[in-house]
């Protein structure tokens, strides 16, 4: 007779005290830890472009930009998660005290995986939607020029623009500034590792 695996449930702190001392990191779902694998050359390229020109653009205002070394907490859906980039507008507000964990990003931008990229079309940008901070997300596919951004308008809808081409402007209006897919996709070939999966 086979014998069912029991699901084994973690509170936030239990989670939190493995991470502390884990060898790879790890997302939190509700009670659930997910282990986080590898990122391929085509993400990382895509991630670091975006990143350093973040940095650059806001390096004289109150905005600050981190990749997924650092956690954030989404509360009404007890969730931590480690998006790939993202910008907090103004003082950073920690969770519980922790320096590795915040809870009030303004922008976040997902690189997709082929294995992921449903969770962050749907369940992932719904946890999302509930962050008050929250006003822009940006959706990167990594195997061809793809953009999908999303923005919050004043009546709490969020619209959708896309783009394909490389000489497309992506219109950041939380932060005022402007960046293209050549900038984005800088560097990248699509041709290269096109079936190595990575977490987003």
């Amino acid at each position: 007779m086979q014998t069912q695996t029991k699901q084994k449930y973690y509170t936030p702190e239990e989670y939190l005290a493995r991470e502390e001392t884990a060898k790879y990191k790890s997302e939190y779902q509700n009670g659930k830890i997910i282990e986080k694998t590898g990122n391929s050359i085509n993400h990382n390229l895509i991630t670091g472009n975006i990143f350093a020109y973040l940095k650059y653009q806001l390096r004289s205002q109150n905005k600050k930009v981190f990749t997924s070394d650092l956690r954030v907490w989404i509360a009404r859906y007890k969730r931590f998660v480690y998006p790939d980039v993202f910008v907090i507008d103004g003082t950073p507000v920690l969770e519980g005290n922790r320096t590795d964990t915040v809870t009030n990003p303004s922008l976040i931008i997902e690189v997709l995986s082929k294995s992921t990229q449903h969770y962050d079309h749907t369940d992932k940008f719904r946890y999302y939607r509930s962050i008050p901070s929250f006003k822009e997300y940006i959706l990167i596919n990594q195997y061809e020029y793809s953009v999908e951004h999303y923005t919050k308008t004043s009546k709490s809808e969020w619209l959708l623009r896309e783009y394909e081409a490389t000489d497309n402007i992506v219109n950041i209006s939380s932060l005022n500034l402007e960046i293209t897919l050549n900038d984005i996709y800088e560097g990248v070939n699509f041709e290269m590792e096109m079936g190595f999966e990575e977490e987003s």
